[in-house]
């Protein structure tokens, strides 16, 4: 029997894929790994190169995928009593990147481990600044768990979030409890609505920082707006959040951003000097879109619970293509 069986989604994983599956199957692990692909409709190569190596391929309708119940799928098909899962385009950082994440159980009260996320070397200077902050990018290890729901609503909101964060772009689970209280079907998010209901369990999840994968997404701003409106529109369901409350905070808070943009622009040894120039002009429209997408997901939220017209028509269009 495995020790770890890990899912890993695929849909025409691109030209990285062959190292990063390399990578994942050359892990030093103290047990037997078994890897699991769900493939929904593949058709640039990828599964030709999925069944050439060790790995059990599962395969979907593109029109069933979804995050959270495909990975419940994964679940159900492991053999492992842990199950790791993992994105076609996160490369481990090592070879000691799933180990790190499976001597987390060690504690029988843990259900949950992930890892910390490096940027690509690639990745742009307002990404750098993002990430910075995220609680997967952290470099300290944290263990989250709270006494009760009562506790929980007691702390600010983003310390709310600081206890229940957990991210399926690398992460590890205890089978038992992931089929216990399995991922609910959710087009986004349904790693932080898993670990909220864990957490609320009495369980506790783990931040692993030596758990390191290379993963970051350079996307066009209309694409980040509407992801962080889709990001924020959950956070407020789940946990009440809402960073900009108000038309006048957007403003406020665009202004906020801006220094810290052009910080990141100037301290990016990257740059050539033009480059800089278009990143600091840049910075303005980047951060009110970024503000303004937190607004309106938060207020879309409690819109959308008293049947908005307007706003489920202003959610539909910002949804599409995310």
């Amino acid at each position: 029997m495995p020790t770890v069986s890990l899912v890993l989604p695929t849909r025409d994983a691109g030209a990285d894929f062959p190292e990063i599956l390399g990578a994942i199957l050359d892990q030093d692990l103290q047990g037997e790994l078994e890897v699991i692909a769900i493939d929904s409709g593949s058709t640039d190569g990828t599964l030709d190169l999925l069944r050439a190596r060790p790995v059990r391929l599962v395969e979907i309708p593109r029109s069933e995928f979804d995050h959270g119940a495909t990975r419940n799928l994964g679940v159900q098909e492991a053999r492992g009593a842990f199950v790791a899962f993992t994105v076609q385009d996160a490369r481990p950082m090592d070879s000691h990147w799933l180990q790190r994440l499976v001597d987390c159980f060690a504690d029988s009260r843990v259900a949950g481990a992930y890892s910390c996320q490096i940027p690509r070397a690639d990745a742009n200077p307002f990404i750098l600044e993002r990430l910075r902050n995220w609680a997967g990018a952290q470099l300290e290890p944290r263990r989250q768990e709270v006494a009760g729901e009562a506790e929980l609503m007691s702390l600010a909101p983003l310390d709310r979030l600081r206890r229940v964060a957990f991210d399926n772009v690398s992460s590890c689970v205890r089978r038992s409890v992931a089929l216990e209280i399995p991922f609910r079907r959710k087009r986004f998010a349904e790693d932080l609505d898993w670990g909220y209901r864990v957490v609320l369990a009495g369980y506790a999840i783990v931040f692993e920082p030596r758990s390191k994968v290379v993963h970051s997404h350079d996307r066009s701003t209309w694409y980040e707006f509407k992801r962080i409106y889709v990001d924020h529109q959950n956070l407020n369901d789940l946990l009440g959040i809402t960073t900009v409350p108000t038309g006048r905070s957007v403003v406020t808070s665009t202004r906020a951003a801006v220094p810290a943009l052009w910080r990141a622009v100037r301290e990016d040894a990257r740059l050539h000097p033009l480059e800089r120039l278009v990143w600091r002009a840049k910075a303005l429209p980047y951060a009110f879109s970024q503000n303004l997408a937190q607004f309106l997901g938060a207020r879309s939220a409690e819109a959308l619970r008293n049947r908005s017209r307007f706003y489920r028509m202003l959610d539909r269009v910002l949804r599409k293509g995310v």
